[in-house]
């Protein structure tokens, strides 16, 4: 099967990208053929719910998306960031609290809501969304250029041989694909190791975040109330923290956070998740209540001074694919967004050119020229400062993050 343009999963960067195609294509009445690959079973079902979402992307890509009913629900009231011991908590001041750790204007939602409602409005304007379709390979022209890309074999068998559901492989090819598979995709690993990607980066960083569901007593609901915490139970060399965002319908999201580059060869990010969740600050909102979902995820934490290059020729990254989260906010959705936007945007203007398999050097460039190049910026350094150890890492980040800023510094060194 035959497209302009394939993208590799239908998470917010792989949605807005080929939202983002349609729209220009209706525009300048053109045809575009747009199709996203998806291996859940609909959009959204590999996504961790319970996030905090700039809106600012989103307003970008459908400026009416209140309109069209998007699932942003409930507004962020209140910021408490949290510095634990292993029985107390001291509070920072609402005035020092850097700006990243600042929520007004953003909202508590479900992420896997949002993107069924993102593929409702792909759909809409003709985009083809194959649900249950990994991909599995990608596929090469004689010139080493990005052709495509193959789904797996399906109905094989506990031997490995075909059963009588066996349903082979499809190519899908195009003139340029997308690949959009969140943090340490598959198909991302390979592409960075076969263009060098990441040669003259700083070596990638990630983190594992837990998360869980609540539903919890109404009378302990604060609707809007976003909790941020450092310190107990990790030890002050390992990089990590924790979140709780009370969301709509009586909901609590909580996570917890640990760098993957923890020295302890004995710690658990699981179990110390459980032990945070007993000190008496966080017990408070679960007491009475159930935990209806969990899971876990990899988080691509080392910002812009990690970032490979992000096109190759037929092919580009976007969204935690290329490691695009803002990790000093715990916020990616919008980078995402944004990301899928601008690799849109230069794919239509080559397609428009009669062009294909080349570099899309618009994308990174657009990029560069980005609000989102200057919000990373200010975070490049969140995830290094880390590496020297909490005490450190908490000084400099107010320094780059709430005094810089205040004294009119933009950029911080």
């Amino acid at each position: 099967m035959e497209y302009d343009v394939v993208i590799v999963g239908a998470g917010p960067a792989g949605l807005a990208t080929a939202i983002r195609l349609k729209q220009l294509a209706a525009a300048q009445d053109r045809e575009v053929s747009v199709c996203v690959l998806e291996k859940g079973s609909e959009p959204g079902a590999h996504i961790l719910s319970g996030a905090i979402m700039d809106p600012r992307g989103l307003s970008e890509l459908l400026p009416n998306w209140r309109e069209l009913g998007a699932p942003l629900n409930q507004a962020v009231t209140q910021d408490e960031f949290l510095f634990l011991s292993e029985s107390g908590a001291q509070a920072t001041p609402p005035a020092l609290l850097p700006e990243c750790f600042q929520n007004h204007g953003n909202y508590i939602v479900s992420l896997g809501n949002v993107v069924r409602w993102l593929a409702q409005q792909a759909e809409a304007l003709g985009v083809e969304i194959f649900p249950g379709f990994a991909a599995a390979e990608v596929l090469y022209n004689d010139d080493g250029s990005v052709r495509g890309v193959a789904t797996g074999n399906m109905g094989i068998g506990r031997d490995g041989e075909p059963t009588d559901a066996f349903q082979l492989g499809m190519e899908l090819l195009a003139k340029y694909t997308v690949f959009a598979e969140g943090s340490r995709g598959h198909l991302g690993k390979q592409l960075i190791e076969r263009f060098r990607l990441d040669e003259g980066r700083d070596p990638q960083s990630y983190g594992i975040g837990l998360k869980e569901v609540w539903e919890i007593d109404p009378a302990r609901h604060r609707p809007g109330l976003v909790v941020h915490t450092a310190g107990w139970p990790l030890e002050p060399d390992t990089y990590g923290g924790s979140f709780l965002y009370h969301a709509e319908n009586n909901q609590v999201y909580i996570g917890f956070v640990v760098g993957l580059d923890y020295k302890n060869p004995w710690l658990s990010p699981f179990e110390e998740f459980q032990r945070f969740k007993t000190h008496p600050v966080i017990r408070k909102h679960l007491e009475g209540g159930k935990r209806v979902s969990y899971g876990a995820r990899a988080i691509t934490a080392g910002g812009l001074l990690s970032l490979p290059k992000t096109v190759f020729p037929g092919g580009t990254l976007v969204g935690c694919e290329a490691g695009y989260l803002n990790a000093s906010r715990i916020k990616g959705s919008h980078a995402a967004i944004k990301t899928g936007m601008l690799c849109a945007e230069a794919a239509f203007a080559a397609l428009g050119q009669q062009r294909q398999h080349d570099e899309l050097s618009a994308y990174p460039e657009a990029f560069e020229a980005s609000w989102l190049h200057a919000e990373l910026n200010q975070a490049k350094n969140f995830k290094q400062w880390f590496k020297k150890g909490r005490n450190t890492a908490t000084l400099m980040t107010g320094i780059e993050q709430w005094l810089l800023p205040k004294l009119g510094v933009k950029n911080p060194p």
